[in-house]
């Protein structure tokens, strides 16, 4: 009777678990390449997919009510992310429009971070500095050149700017790696500390577009990607601080830091199994 008359209760919250299970399933079903029939040009599974991820961001974003139920309102937008972003890799294009949107919503936040590796040097020894800067000295080229790339392919989505969009993101997460691990050379802990906070403000969001990017592209382009990408998650991971990662995504989406940990622990967890 409980589960019952909790439901009758908060009818939004049960509807709103609900829509992420069958957004969950989708994605499972989807991994497994089950599609449950032809819908249009795609399959079944994915049309559920769309329509329960829309009816959830509705409900999200739902504007009735009064002042009291606001916190109820951004729990659901939150939950409503996590449905969106967990399980990326699993959803193989069911919001294609939405993650290519997405993309885009990150560029302005990596170019601040780019912007912030610019302006560290001034902040080290002079031969910290030296180090810093030969290390992120393509940061300013490859994050340009995917910015613009994610702003073509939204405005028109297509296999060729997605393919070129997959090379460039990979691209500039391996000039991350690579300056992580340069980073890690420097002795003096200040210089370090600093250099590592604002190589990281620009890995956290690079990793949060490649597993948007990811979620739009086909087994076999993902597995290319993990190809091209030699220096693993796993040599970097000693110089990634959760907290950091986790503070970026909260205050990007404006969402609670518990949050935002979970997303950035299944995006690591779904990079490494997909072999970056």
């Amino acid at each position: 009777m409980n589960l019952i008359s909790n439901i009758w209760r908060h009818p939004k919250t049960s509807v709103a678990g609900l829509l992420i299970a069958v957004v969950t399933v989708a994605g499972s079903l989807s991994q497994q390449g089950v599609t449950l029939g032809v819908a249009g040009t795609g399959s079944v599974v994915t049309l559920i997919c769309a329509i329960a991820t829309a009816l959830l961001g509705l409900l999200a974003r739902d504007p009735g009510g009064d002042s009291s139920s606001s916190g109820s309102t951004a729990k659901l937008g939150a939950w409503a992310l996590i449905a969106l972003l967990l399980p990326l890799p699993l959803m193989g294009g069911c919001t294609g429009t939405t993650v290519a949107q997405e993309i885009v919503n990150w560029t302005p936040a990596l170019q601040s971070a780019v912007a912030t590796v610019n302006s560290t040097g001034a902040l080290l020894a002079p031969a910290d500095a030296t180090t810093f800067i030969a290390a992120t000295a393509g940061f300013d080229a490859a994050s340009n050149l995917l910015v613009s790339q994610a702003k073509a392919y939204l405005a028109k989505p297509n296999a060729n700017l997605l393919a070129q969009l997959q090379s460039q993101v990979v691209t500039l997460q391996q000039q991350v790696n690579a300056a992580l691990l340069s980073a890690a050379r420097i002795t003096n802990p200040s210089s370090q500390q600093h250099v590592l906070v604002a190589i990281q403000g620009v890995g956290t969001i690079v990793s949060a577009i490649l597993a948007l990017v990811q979620s739009i592209s086909s087994r076999t382009a993902v597995a290319q990607m993990a190809a091209a990408s030699t220096i693993k998650l796993s040599v970097v991971q000693p110089y990634i601080n959760e907290d950091t990662a986790a503070g970026i995504v909260a205050a990007h989406y404006g969402e609670p830091v518990e949050w935002a940990r979970l997303q950035v622990a299944r995006t690591e967890l779904n990079a490494s199994q997909a072999g970056f």
